[in-house]
């Protein structure tokens, strides 16, 4: 069995452990100071251990430990930074929330959520941990969307160029895969400063296409979202890509290596990795209505949940009609007054735990009560529709992929912002601190 990209970075994430799970024999010390928090030499030996062990098993080399140091040191810091801003707003996930999420990847696998547990824990992980880093997972999905979100503005314009851009040229068919490597230059630099970053990114691009190995490149020379990976993109249409990357790929074959490409983050090198035909001609959107109860000060996480239990007994027995209840009790202002109806839309749209409660919903049926940021939920599947992409290319797709793009931009430039704003100290090796 496959097993699911959740239970592959429960793998990853074992190097991020809690400090009482490093050797007790080995003396502990501060190794970086974030604000107010700090990042322990036993997390970065950790994960550099682990990222080792990753990349043995893929027959992948990797940088000198030095430049693996560093960009392990910088993962942990943004890391830290998304969860410190969390804990600044309120967003925590809850034990409730965590428990519907696992049993939801668990329905994913087609297992029960004791056989996940076993396959996990065969994995060298115990339960606990890998609930701990979902909860982290989980957050840091929340916490980019929450913030990344609402610096994002797509303008009925944009939508309408994009709409006949498409029904002009038709959907590129074409998804690439891409490595990046982004040379970065300071805030305000110099022309000094610029001519060295271009510098050395012309040093680069000349090693890659003299056959130095990409990946092992990018996690040693890269300052991209995607370094510590290699560089590695996922497969994306011309339509998704960031617009610099968009002009400058299109039409471009397997094994290109494109660049310098000058931005305001620095110096771009891309190179083609993979090229494939579009894979999903066709969509799935659902049609499906809510009920939305938000835990407060006045109504408990319990009783929020009792309440939707109420609802399904009285549903289910003819008592009460699911979209009467929307519009007396739901707190989604959005669709409250139309009786919980969401619309068509492809479940991807909604927050995760959404979008897998519907994934697994047959059609009319209603799920049980489930925890998302926004609160508990029940939701009823009232249709799936297929809708083909290409030829019916419509406004809410056009949007979709408008916003992803902007939100994979805006989502590097929100991360830049906070650690240029944040107090950080990293504190050499030998430094015998803490």
């Amino acid at each position: 069995m496959k097993p699911s990209k959740h239970l592959i970075f429960a793998l990853f994430a074992l190097a991020i452990s809690q400090p009482t799970l490093a050797a007790p024999q080995q003396l502990d010390r501060v190794a970086v100071q974030i604000n107010d928090g700090i990042v322990l030499e036993s997390e970065i030996t950790n994960m550099i251990d682990t990222v080792k062990a990753n990349a043995k098993a893929a027959n992948q080399s990797l940088p000198s430990d030095n430049a693996l140091r560093t960009q392990v040191i910088e993962r942990l810091i943004l890391t830290r930074l998304q969860l410190q801003m969390a804990d600044r707003i309120g967003l925590h996930i809850g034990d409730l929330q965590l428990d519907q999420a696992i049993e939801n990847i668990a329905r994913e696998q087609k297992m029960s959520v004791a056989q996940m547990q076993q396959k996990i824990e065969g994995e060298g992980l115990s339960f606990s941990q890998y609930r701990e880093q979902l909860r982290e997972e989980i957050t840091l999905g929340e916490i980019q969307r929450i913030q990344v979100q609402r610096r994002i503005q797509v303008s009925p314009q944009e939508i309408t160029s994009l709409v006949k851009l498409i029904q002009e040229q038709g959907m590129k068919d074409v998804e690439y895969q891409i490595g990046h490597i982004l040379i970065d230059v300071p805030s305000d630099p110099t022309s000094e400063q610029l001519e060295a970053s271009s510098k050395r990114a012309n040093i680069v691009l000349e090693r890659l296409k003299g056959g130095e190995d990409f990946r092992r490149t990018a996690i040693a020379s890269s300052s991209g979202p995607k370094a510590l990976e290699g560089g590695i993109w996922d497969y994306m249409n011309i339509n998704e890509m960031p617009t610099l990357f968009a002009e400058v790929i299109n039409g471009a074959k397997t094994g290109d290596i494109i660049g310098p490409i000058k931005s305001g983050a620095g110096f771009h090198i891309i190179k083609i990795m993979d090229a494939r035909g579009l894979q999903t001609k066709e969509i799935e959107e659902v049609r499906a209505r809510h009920i939305l109860l938000k835990p407060s000060p006045i109504l408990s996480e319990d009783r929020a949940k009792a309440m939707l239990e109420q609802f399904l007994k009285q549903i289910r027995s003819g008592e009460a009609k699911f979209e009467d209840l929307a519009r007396q009790y739901s707190e989604d202002p959005g669709s409250a007054t139309k009786g919980g109806e969401l619309g068509w839309a492809e479940p991807s749209i909604y927050v995760p735990e959404f979008a897998q409660t519907l994934n697994s919903l047959s059609t009319d049926q209603i799920s049980e009560p489930f925890r998302t940021t926004h609160g508990w939920h029940i939701t009823q599947l009232e249709e799936r529709r297929k809708t083909d992409a290409t030829d019916q290319f419509n406004s809410n797709r056009a949007h979709q992929l408008i916003f992803r793009r902007k939100f994979n931009e805006e989502l590097q430039n929100w991360l830049d912002e906070m650690r240029s704003d944040a107090y950080i100290e990293i504190f050499a090796p030998e430094t015998n601190r803490g």
